[in-house]
């Protein structure tokens, strides 16, 4: 097989890998409270490309870590993510009915169930990840990584941001700080808990940092010009509802056109940055680009 196969086999590994964890980390959907374990269940296994914990298991892979020293990472950083979406979707956040082209944990649960559903998720991401099979200081710097990344310095600050942007003008600059700690805070998390498991020098952090930040930020670009040009149906939630929120968006305040360049020469960068990386220390990079690759050219 070439490189782009073999990746590919590998990525779909980890894949299903990840959602047998996942499956098993929830409480069962029959055991009480069952409206509270129907709902947790719901927000985590309806589908997802689950690219933060193949992003994880890339990143330690790349530097000769096995799958079973990463996967508690890989659990805890996609139980952060789910929670996430299951608040994002609520009437005082996005609104939205439609995820994954099943109804939001709301729509099908009810508000109370889906932000305590949130908030349990939330919980047993932090609890999973504590009981890693990994030396203490390693999981110490692991809940550290991840605890910054979801609070106030990361996701949930750059949600706060996003809400007060909502229908004013804002810079350019603004705008990339608010969706570095909104989305991509989760996705650096996610490589660099994969370097840390892996125990990564500091020269091989530096180099997956520069490769995380590069794709948080085409992540975000990508989702805008998607929101613009895709469909629901393909998508799998609501198309079009920035523009009918007003929400500051990288095609509304530089262009369709500019949008794509900058697309382009972030994975330009995160190319770079892993050639870099496995010239100097022997790394395989393949599926890190594989996932760069996804990440630009998806179509949900």
């Amino acid at each position: 097989m070439n490189d782009a196969a073999v990746a590919k086999a590998q990525l779909e590994q980890w894949h299903a890998r990840i959602d047998s964890a996942l499956a098993h980390s929830l409480p069962a959907a029959d055991a009480n409270p069952q409206s509270l374990h129907q709902a947790m269940r719901h927000a985590v296994l309806n589908g997802g490309k689950r690219i933060r914990p193949l992003l994880v298991y890339a990143s330690g892979h790349a530097l000769g870590s096995d799958a079973s020293v990463l996967d508690e990472a890989a659990l805890a950083i996609e139980l952060i993510h789910c929670y996430s979406l299951v608040h994002d979707d609520l009437p005082a956040m996005d609104d939205d009915a439609l995820r994954r082209g099943q109804p939001t944990v709301h729509i099908a649960y009810g508000e109370a169930n889906a932000i305590l559903a949130g908030d349990a998720l939330q919980s047993l991401a932090f609890a999973r990840l504590a009981e890693a099979p990994l030396p203490a200081e390693t999981r110490i710097n692991l809940l550290r990584e991840l605890a910054q990344a979801a609070g106030a310095p990361g996701m949930c600050g750059g949600q706060a941001l996003d809400m007060q942007a909502t229908g004013e003008k804002i810079s350019l600059a603004q705008l990339e700080r608010l969706h570095a700690m909104k989305t991509g805070a989760l996705l650096r998390a996610s490589v660099r808990m994969g370097a840390l498991a892996a125990a990564a020098s500091a020269e091989q952090q530096r180099l997956l940092d520069q490769y995380a930040q590069a794709l948080g930020l085409a992540f975000q670009i990508k989702d805008d010009l998607l929101d613009i040009e895709g469909d629901s149906a393909t998508l799998g939630k609501t198309a079009g509802k920035d523009a009918a929120q007003d929400k500051a968006t990288f095609p509304a305040l530089i262009g369709i056109q500019a949008s794509r360049q900058r697309l382009a020469a972030l994975s330009a960068t995160m190319h770079s940055a892993l050639n870099t990386l496995a010239t100097l220390n022997n790394a395989d990079t393949r599926t890190l680009a594989l996932l760069a690759r996804n990440v630009v050219e998806r179509e949900s």
